[in-house]
């Protein structure tokens, strides 16, 4: 058997700049950018708006999108007529795959449960969940409805709630999307939703899209990013892959993307502030992604991660912002000093980032 063809990661992360639009070939309406068919995430709220401008879409243009908890639980714009068999894909596919999701220290009982966890939490919410709500009101009637090995007692509130990992995972299934107006999170319905998915459907679907969008990886990459193991994805492997080999190691990724990864263009003059969150950032191959483990732990934080300079397909710094009145105030943190034409670029980021985030004015202050 023939040994697979071999590729450096400069070329990896060039193919996967070109695959997540990040050089902006034309104009476009969100709903039409290739991230939304595996969903933008919005952690913290209002990335996605950034993500989608980093892409050419005008932020505010959310029309046919919608706010839901979907991989991992995590918030992601997706498509309307998309959501249901987004649910079914996201559906645990075993009692096993379903304690991977939801293993919590907060609830250890919880993932002896499997499946029936997730089903049982998913018609709560389809019961309680009628009209728009708050999430505090959804989780306390939600949680009076599901098994009590699902359910932790809060210190701070002197209350009991249903574990996060088991609430943001079945929202979705009982068909549930997120309304963010002001300080806080409300829950209303999906209208017309066909009900919580009997069984798991799609999932080898979905995993090849992810392999479009983050190839070349591995099943333990994608399973990661699903939340769960590779043991229990091995099943549902999608077919017609090719493999690679990438810095010694086996990778895959759609046979219809090879040409493009081996012979696509290089990943040259494309700078972009990207932000917390951004589909780019939700590769699991992270050491690839950025090989200096310094840098990886600035990036990528256990809490209130920074925006992303990325410089020709290279994670070259962080960012932060804040708002003061109607100024934008960006301090942005290099990783190595920029060359004058990177800095010019960044200034016009800037500018995009501004607008996104309906500011009249913006300054940037560089540091290190």
């Amino acid at each position: 058997m023939a040994a697979p063809p071999s590729v450096d990661r400069t070329r990896v992360l060039a193919h996967r700049l070109h695959v997540q639009q990040l050089h902006r070939p034309a104009p476009t309406a969100a709903r039409d950018l290739a991230v939304v068919d595996l969903g933008v995430p919005d952690v913290p709220h209002g990335s996605a708006g950034l993500a989608l401008a980093a892409r050419g879409a005008d932020p505010g243009d959310e029309e046919g999108l919608t706010l839901v908890w979907a991989a991992r639980g995590a918030p992601h714009l997706h498509r309307d007529e998309e959501l249901a068999a987004l649910a079914a894909a996201l559906w645990p596919l075993s009692d096993a795959d379903a304690g991977a999701r939801i293993r919590s220290s907060q609830v250890p009982g919880a993932a002896a449960l499997g499946v029936e966890a997730v089903r049982t939490t998913a018609e709560a919410f389809a019961a309680v969940v009628t009209r728009r709500l708050p999430k505090g009101e959804v989780s306390a009637a939600v949680t009076a409805r599901v098994p009590d090995a699902l359910g932790y007692d809060c210190g701070p509130c002197g209350a009991r709630h249903v574990a996060g990992t088991v609430f943001q995972l079945a929202a979705l299934a009982g068909g549930v999307r997120l309304h963010r107006a002001g300080p806080g999170t409300a829950l209303e319905p999906l209208p017309g939703w066909p009900g919580v998915p009997a069984r798991a459907a799609g999932t080898a679907e979905l995993l090849r899209t992810w392999l479009h969008l983050h190839g070349p990886a591995t099943a333990k990459e994608a399973a990661a990013w699903l939340g769960t193991t590779q043991a229990h994805v091995r099943p549902v492997w999608p077919g017609g892959l090719a493999t690679v080999s990438v810095a010694g190691r086996r990778a895959q990724l759609p046979e219809e993307d090879l040409d493009a990864l081996l012979g696509g263009p290089p990943a040259r003059g494309v700078v972009r502030l990207l932000p917390p969150g951004d589909p780019w950032l939700q590769a699991r191959d992270r050491e690839l992604v950025l090989p200096d483990a310094a840098h990886r732990k600035q990036v990528w934080r256990v809490i209130a991660n920074p925006g992303a300079l990325l410089v020709d397909g290279e994670v070259a710094g962080t960012w932060r912002a804040k708002t003061s009145g109607r100024r934008l105030d960006v301090a942005l943190s290099p990783f190595a000093p920029l060359p004058r034409p990177v800095l010019r670029a960044v200034e016009e980021e800037l500018a995009l980032v501004a607008a996104a985030r309906g500011a009249g004015d913006a300054r940037l202050s560089v540091t290190g």
